[in-house]
């Protein structure tokens, strides 16, 4: 399908409206924008992504005592990291993000910053220095993420790391990689990281997207699953090949202006 012209502008006028600096004090975005270490700004906004799901007020009020938690230092905290640490989080929940949950991200990320500088690679394979596909990286993140689980022993944890492989949308994930590789002027997303092309990203779909995207005739399929991103996607990046995560800025941003 021809995304008609008029469409095209529009959505492209309205992502730049929306992507500026204001937008950041009420998005869970402006959790890691309140470090400027690469690796607190990493670990802050995995989690804040991870928890990015229900009331933008209750997220980042959550996501601040987070950030409390780790003594406003999240690399120092997690490098750091000691069984009883874990102590003080045995109250942080999140809906259903609770005091396990907390403890298996915190062995992994301890593990992972004593061995890598950045987060990032952790989606990439080893041995190469680009991304292939951002499903494919998703796919070896959750595996990686879940390396010292085997037995799946940690399996309500495993709901909180979506991937691809199981049909997921991969909302919170796609919204951390946006957050991550996009680069432009307006300082909302980081673009920090290099191994991982802009023009490969996937829209973070959620409720509010799918309704601006079936609005202008972007989303046909009728489950919300990884196909549905993909179509989206697809049609993002005939708009915009070089940034089809531009676009999510005017898919949330108007479904969020005319609730």
């Amino acid at each position: 399908m021809k995304i008609p012209s008029e469409v095209t502008s529009f959505l492209l006028e309205q992502a730049w409206r929306f992507n500026q600096s204001s937008f950041i004090e009420n998005d869970p975005i402006s959790i890691p924008h309140s470090f400027s270490k690469k690796q607190d700004i990493e670990i802050s906004g995995f989690w804040t992504a991870i928890l990015s799901w229900g009331n933008r007020k209750s997220i980042i009020k959550n996501c601040n005592e987070l950030s409390r938690l780790m003594d406003n230092a999240p690399l120092d905290f997690v490098k750091n990291y000691q069984e009883k640490d874990g102590l003080k989080f045995s109250k942080f929940i999140h809906r259903t993000f609770q005091y396990a949950d907390s403890l298996y991200f915190l062995q992994f990320l301890s593990s992972w910053y004593k061995k890598h500088s950045s987060l990032e690679d952790a989606f990439i394979p080893e041995g190469f220095n680009s991304c292939e596909s951002v499903e494919n990286s998703l796919n070896l993140f959750h595996e990686r993420f879940f390396y010292d689980d085997p037995d799946q022993v940690n399996h309500r944890t495993r709901k909180h790391v979506a991937q691809p492989k199981s049909g997921s949308r991969c909302k919170r994930m796609n919204m951390f990689l946006r957050w991550m590789v996009r680069k432009d002027n307006r300082g909302v997303d980081f673009g920090m990281w290099n191994k991982i092309e802009a023009s490969q990203l996937k829209i973070p779909l959620d409720i509010h997207v799918e309704k601006t995207a079936r609005k202008y005739g972007l989303l046909q399929r009728k489950n919300l699953d990884w196909k549905a991103v993909l179509e989206l996607s697809s049609y993002c990046s005939e708009i915009i090949p070089e940034d089809p995560g531009l676009l999510d800025y005017a898919l949330f941003g108007l479904s969020i202006e005319n609730n």
